[in-house]
């Protein structure tokens, strides 16, 4: 080697050193570029061999027959219309029968899951779409009766019920008015945190609605501003003055709606009289063999659920199911239930871990499906020998599978790899679509024979993907002080050197029951931008978290926030105590409860971050909404000393390191009061900080560039902070 081949080399090195190789750009992460393939929007059909899809494009539903996965036929494309009205489908719906069919277009936005849209109805093949109501412009919650003949839908938070037959539009409610009475519709709160919005359903014979009918007129509003006009223009006074878009919101202690069930067969819409008082009716449903209505009613602490049976005609109720916790019944079990004409399935962790419960219509225990130290994640139905099929972590809090147990309680796993399995069964359980991944593997979607135990051919694979470009994470466990193993993914730099002292940055969620850790896929985001340059991203799922039982879950009860900040100092000393960790550069990042759990973190040890990030956070419990919050903590009133040791706005004087606080000025969910409590309370302590707001933007930070903006900021932040 010569002089000059010599300095080349070092002049390489050099500049390898001092830019160091990045493969993915934040924009990349948007772009699409790194985007897996999926199968989406599968929608099994009643008679278990076939399924139907939209069309790209969204102008066609096409049926698909199982078996081969080839096109048998088109229901609908609105390009055979005449003078068609829609240009895209935003969705679709059948009848029993699946003879008729609704679909709505220009769906507009209304909170995290609610809509409103334009409905149209069509039989099948018959290509003439005629509009649901040519009286109330858009429609909510629309839905079809059973035997295809009705659709009953809420306009300005009334019900409306349309009779095909003969065209006739009927009001079956009149006094619902914004911001005070709705029917069928769910408020605010019931729409975020029992993840409803309809509340409203038609009895087996199609001769009787029932809904709930939701008095809010006695909640606070929560008077939230929007500050730039729809148009983006400002040409008159009314586009520079805010806009004034408040609504009800309830936090922590104080009145939530009232709300009852009622029933209407055509004539008077009648209220029940429930024997139990109930703070909640967060489901509704109807018995498939006896036509009884079937509501769920919760009390306020939310550990006493009760199922109860009303008979629509006589509105006499019954008792038909009820569990009790000790401290509180987690949100998927309040509205799990699932009925049968025979028997019904419910959800409870009475044993410790949750599990699926066979009942029967007269209220008795007929068997105990599934059992163990280990929790059912998912339900997927019931065959007709009367096999269950669900989802578990039976191998494992970072894993799940798909199994099948029959009457006799034996058990045998469907799924073939391990690792995240994710399923999709049609009503009859004889054919399942299953989405397989682990932490190498990007997801592979197979169709299965349930019958015949075979696959029957792969849908996606996602062969090609650059997996090669990705950081991919590593598993490794760690005891916290309490002698608690807690499980964690650390992503390294791909030139990782042993020798070297890294900076690091906690990742974390850590709310009640979430996961992070979990042996699947991941999705692409900032950290693969951020490792590359020479920084070492991890993650700890502290106690509180989910996939591990009622009893770890629930050790934080009444002082959420204050164990979750414990496990994740020492998640972070565990990792500063490590020979390539750099222990003085340690930072910590989250949204939302994790947002909070960066305040929290930071407010209670001075000699472990040097720097965090926190968006979208929680500050005090006593801002957030009712469900949520008393779920966990129950009210200021009778826990005022959980709620100060959980409060960020009381730690804010002891703040240690750098922080950028980020949120949106729309967040509907965590308000952006918490953020200018907090930044008030630091301003009183002469705390320095750095904020970065987002105009009009809600929990979610995104539209118009605000979601890749605010990745460049919180990175270059770090930047600053961890690498200069």
């Amino acid at each position: 080697m010569n002089m000059s081949q010599l300095r080349m080399i070092i002049a390489i090195c050099v500049l390898f050193v001092a830019f160091p190789l990045q493969a993915i750009e934040i924009d990349d992460i948007f772009s699409g570029k790194y985007r897996t393939k999926s199968v989406s929007g599968i929608r099994p059909s009643a008679d278990g061999v076939h399924y139907t899809c939209l069309s790209p494009e969204r102008t066609c539903i096409v049926r698909y027959a199982y078996a081969t996965g080839l096109p048998v036929d088109t229901l609908l494309d609105v390009n055979r219309v005449p003078g068609t009205p829609i240009k895209a489908i935003g969705g679709y719906s059948f009848g029993v029968d699946e003879s008729r069919m609704m679909v709505f277009t220009e769906a507009e936005s209304i909170y995290r899951r609610s809509y409103s849209a334009v409905y149209y109805i069509t039989d099948v093949k018959s290509h003439i779409l005629k509009r649901l109501s040519t009286q109330c412009p858009k429609q909510r919650i629309a839905t079809l009766s059973p035997d295809g003949e009705k659709v009953a839908f809420v306009y300005e938070n009334n019900i409306y019920v349309k009779n095909l037959s003969d065209n006739t539009e009927t009001a079956v409610t009149h006094d619902g008015e914004y911001n005070k009475i709705m029917y069928g519709v769910t408020d605010w709160v019931y729409e975020e945190e029992f993840a409803q919005t309809t509340l409203m359903a038609w009895s087996p014979d199609s001769k009787t609605l029932a809904f709930v009918r939701t008095d809010e007129s006695g909640v606070e509003e929560y008077p939230m501003q929007l500050f730039r006009s729809p148009s983006y223009k400002y040409d008159t006074p009314q586009d520079v003055y805010p806009r004034y878009a408040g609504f009800k919101y309830p936090v922590a202690g104080v009145d939530n709606s009232k709300v009852s069930l009622c029933v209407w067969n055509g004539g008077e819409v009648r209220l029940v009289t429930l024997p139990y008082e109930a703070e909640y009716l967060p489901a509704l449903h109807f018995i498939p063999k006896t036509g009884e209505a079937v509501i769920t009613a919760l009390n306020r602490q939310q550990n006493h659920i009760r199922l109860i049976a009303v008979d629509v005609n006589t509105l006499s109720s019954r008792l038909l199911y009820e569990d009790i916790d000790e401290k509180y019944i987690q949100e998927r079990d309040i509205v799990s239930a699932i009925f049968y004409p025979d028997c019904f399935m419910t959800f409870s962790e009475r044993s410790g871990y949750r599990h699926i419960y066979q009942y029967s219509y007269d209220g008795t225990l007929q068997r105990v499906v599934t059992s163990g130290d280990w929790e059912v994640t998912d339900y997927y139905g019931r065959d007709s020998k009367g096999n269950i099929y669900y989802q578990s972590c039976e191998e494992g809090p970072l894993y799940r599978a798909v199994y099948c147990v029959d009457k006799k309680g034996k058990r045998r796993k469907l799924s073939a790899d391990k690792g995240t399995n994710t399923a999709w069964f049609n009503p009859s359980c004889t054919y399942y679509i299953n989405q397989y991944s682990n932490i190498n593997t990007p997801p592979v979607y197979t169709l299965n024979d349930v019958k015949r135990r075979k696959e029957v051919r792969t849908l996606e694979d996602n062969a090609g993907y650059p997996v090669g470009d990705l950081i991919i994470p590593e598993f490794f466990t760690f005891t916290n002080e309490t002698g608690e193993t807690l499980n964690g993914f650390i992503m390294k730099p791909k030139d990782f050197d042993a020798t070297r002292r890294y900076p690091v940055i906690m990742t974390q969620y850590s709310g009640p029951g979430s996961q992070e850790v979990l042996d699947k896929w991941i999705s692409i985001d900032w950290e693969q931008c951020f490792v590359p340059e020479g920084v070492i991203v991890a993650c700890v799922d502290g106690r509180g978290t989910g996939a591990r039982g009622r009893d770890f879950r629930q050790c934080t009860y009444k002082q959420l926030g204050v164990i979750e900040t414990q496990d994740q100092i020492a998640a972070a000393r565990y990792m500063a105590s490590q020979p390539y960790v750099d222990a003085s550069r340690i930072a910590i990042w989250g949204w939302s409860f994790g947002g909070y759990m960066t305040l929290m973190t930071m407010s209670s040890v001075a000699d472990v971050y040097c720097a965090g990030v926190s968006i979208a956070p929680v500050t005090d419990w006593r801002f957030y909404d009712t469900v949520y919050t008393e779920r966990y903590m129950s009210t200021p009133q009778e826990n005022g000393e959980g709620y100060n040791a959980a409060s960020a706005l009381n730690r804010a004087k002891d703040l240690s390191g750098s922080l950028l606080i980020m949120a949106g000025t729309a967040d509907d969910n965590v308000h952006y009061t918490h953020t200018l409590r907090y930044v008030d309370e630091l301003v009183a302590a002469d705390k320095q900080f750095e904020m970065q707001l987002y105009t009009d933007r809600n929990h979610s930070i995104y539209g118009r560039n605000a979601r890749p903006h605010l990745y460049k900021r919180f990175i270059e932040f770090f930047r600053t902070k961890l690498l200069k």
